[in-house]
């Protein structure tokens, strides 16, 4: 069994208004990996995250950092992680050195210049280390709150939606430094709506909606599940049955019949569309107009939840 650093027992969250933000999730990260959680906005993501960081109480549950619980141990617990939050929230005037240095001292650590000279030079913020917070763009204050972060050296990080709003150039930049922190030891865990974001950073995936941990599963499983496509035809006559003849391929009348719907793996070295597409013009089958799309964010969850009942 993989080294467990990070564990979560029943927790939920209720508010004062009644309002449950999150339905008792358990869940252990283990030491050394990439855990994206994906979902939707709303779904419970951040609330999570922070109930973790100690910046919300839960309504029930337990949460050990390393062997710390992080209720009745805080402080260690605490000193373990590094959150990145969403909002780019620094003080403007104070300078990118200064504001990471003071992070790092926070935990009662010395300002360990050569360690903070190499946390801002792998994220590109060395050559700005004296400009002041106000002077940067969007993307250099986003690798501060980055550096922030990571300045006391700690064993968990977390990335909340780390590249929302980011050009393409930093959420690459983003995704090297990930996998960079990683190979050094660190476990991180970053919350994300973007499939590919999963895709292309995390060892396993936590699919979490409405406040509810629906799976978690390593990413090529879950990335089988995610790799469903559509192909609809626009039937140049209504079609009131599927004939036997297509038995083969899954298929589905909509629209009334007017459409033809194909549900295939992407991933697969044979789609089945050519085929398909050569029997319906066997049996006189017309079509005048035809696309692709990929399942969306939200038919994936209700396709989660109905396998996971039918299981």
């Amino acid at each position: 069994m993989a080294d467990t650093i990070l564990s979560v027992a029943g927790v939920s969250k209720t508010y004062a208004g009644g309002t449950t933000a999150l339905h008792s999730v358990d869940l252990d990260i283990r030491r050394g990996e990439i855990f994206a959680l994906l979902g939707p906005n709303g779904a419970g993501k951040t609330t999570l995250i922070s109930i973790i960081c100690g910046i919300v109480t839960p309504s029930t549950g337990s949460i050990t950092v390393d062997g710390h619980d992080a209720l009745t141990d805080y402080k260690a617990a605490r000193g373990m992680i590094g959150l990145v939050p969403q909002e780019l929230s620094t003080d403007a005037f104070e300078t990118v050195i200064a504001t990471v240095t003071f992070s790092r001292r926070l935990f009662g650590k010395s300002g360990h210049s050569a360690y903070i000279e190499q946390v801002l030079r792998d994220l590109s913020l060395w050559d700005k280390r004296k400009s002041k917070i106000m002077q940067l763009s969007g993307g250099m204050k986003r690798r501060v709150l980055i550096a922030k972060a990571l300045a006391h050296e700690p064993d968990i990080l977390f990335l909340d939606e780390p590249t929302a709003g980011v050009d393409v150039a930093l959420r690459r930049d983003m995704w090297k430094l990930v996998h960079r922190l990683r190979e050094r030891g660190t476990t991180i865990i970053l919350t994300t709506h973007y499939i590919e974001e999963a895709e292309a950073m995390a060892d396993r995936v936590g699919v979490i909606a409405k406040g509810k941990l629906l799976l978690v599963d390593d990413k090529a499983a879950l990335m089988a599940k995610l790799g469903k496509r559509e192909l609809d035809l626009a039937l140049a006559e209504p079609m009131a049955t599927i004939p036997a003849a297509l038995a083969n391929w899954d298929l589905s009348l909509q629209d009334e019949g007017r459409r033809l719907r194909y549900v295939f793996d992407a991933r697969a070295e044979h789609t089945g569309i050519p085929s398909l597409l050569r029997t319906l013009g066997d049996l006189g089958i017309g079509f005048t107009d035809l696309e692709t799309s990929r399942s969306s964010l939200e038919d994936i969850f209700v396709d989660l939840v109905q396998s996971r009942d039918a299981a």
